[in-house]
């Protein structure tokens, strides 16, 4: 169970490091030069959202404090219910469940990540711990 949300924490650590550096950049930009995929981006973002250390400015992602953290907040609540009720799901049953996009889960799921409550079982479903 370690793993992935060691890799959620990476992977915000990459994120954060590029706009550290760079500023401000938009979507794709900050997914190509953080050299990341969709899963890890974006459940790097929920951690970073989850932390208080991500906004959005326009199209572009920024360091500090904004809108964006709420939206991943909501998400996780979603995700987090799903979790509750079935005891544990896979990345496609918790979409269809919470009825959230790819985005939103995988933004969900770094911001439970980052908040401990999340793990991985033996058959690679996703569980509250």
């Amino acid at each position: 169970m370690r793993g992935i949300v060691e890799r959620f924490g990476e992977s915000a650590g990459k994120i954060w490091s590029v706009l550290d550096e760079r500023g401000c950049l938009c979507r794709d930009d900050l997914l190509v030069l953080s050299c990341l995929n969709d899963f890890d981006f974006f459940t790097g973002l929920g951690w970073l959202a989850c932390e208080g250390k991500l906004f959005v400015d326009g199209d572009s992602f920024c360091l500090g404090e904004g809108v964006v953290g709420s939206g991943f907040g909501v998400f996780a609540g979603r995700v987090w219910r799903v979790l509750d009720v079935w005891g544990g799901a896979d990345f496609l049953t918790v979409k269809r469940l919470s009825g959230l996009d790819d985005f939103e889960v995988h933004g969900a799921l770094g911001w439970l990540g980052r908040e401990g409550k999340i793990g991985v079982d033996d058959c690679n479903r996703f569980v509250l711990l």
